[in-house]
């Protein structure tokens, strides 16, 4: 049965890339539960379809190590804590996922055995054929590189379909739309013309990664109902990066 389910999706294995903030809903610093069920929900329902499903979640919302390293902390040592931050988000995620029934693993670049598995390719890729969900914990591993960063590698290690980004606007666009009212959205766009127009999709290293590994990103809203879902049955959600 969960074969006949997966004929209709455009997308077999997604990593999905979530930002810090987004858990953040309304609240100026910390977790909105609201948010947790919300994302949940969405993420069981693609699951139940048969979708695999990677995710990598940003610590902006508990603490950065680059702005840390701006107000004269090591950055290094910033790094590092703001990898501590993406395990707890990470560990948030997993219990609402399994507050629903769906089945996890946490996984870290950073070893936590009481607290989660250390990263292995092929454990991830049997947890995923399994029908788990895996979320890759802080980061890369290393300072100096972005969670952008580790959820290209991550979703080229493990050969996803393409990379979600789940954020609060719905695409790229040519400027900000929250500052520039004529910005145009762009339905679908080419690594090179991103690189043209200065477009900030994700952090250069990321980005390159995908761009090497000819793997598509699609921009979207995560926040409004139902669009995990649209994007991975191929409807034409958000913005979508790729080689031509």
């Amino acid at each position: 049965m969960a074969k006949a389910k997966t004929q209709k999706l455009h997308y077999k294995r997604i990593l999905l890339k979530l930002s810090g903030e987004s858990l953040m809903g309304n609240k100026q610093f910390g977790i909105d539960n609201s948010v947790l069920v919300q994302y949940s929900k969405e993420i069981k329902t693609i699951i139940d379809m048969g979708v695999e499903v990677a995710i990598v979640i940003g610590g902006g919302n508990i603490f950065r190590g680059l702005q840390a390293s701006e107000g004269g902390m090591d950055r290094v040592q910033g790094d590092y804590m703001g990898m501590l931050a993406t395990v707890i988000n990470s560990m948030a995620l997993q219990a609402a996922l399994e507050g629903f029934g769906v089945y996890t693993r946490l996984q870290s670049a950073i070893k936590m055995e009481a607290i989660c598995e250390p990263f292995i390719r092929r454990r991830a890729v049997r947890h995923l054929e399994k029908g788990r969900v895996v979320i890759f914990g802080a980061g890369t591993g290393n300072p100096y590189f972005t969670t952008d960063t580790a959820a290209s590698l991550r979703a080229i290690e493990i050969e996803a379909d393409v990379i979600l980004k789940g954020t609060r606007v719905d695409g790229i666009y040519t400027a900000d739309p929250e500052k520039d009212k004529k910005a145009k959205k762009f339905d679908k766009i080419t690594f090179d013309e991103v690189y043209k127009r200065d477009l900030k999709v994700m952090d250069m290293t990321a980005f390159t990664l995908c761009q090497e590994n000819n793997l598509p990103i699609i921009v979207f809203d995560m926040n409004k109902k139902g669009n995990l879902l649209r994007v991975v049955k191929g409807e034409k959600v958000g913005t979508l990066v790729d080689l031509k």
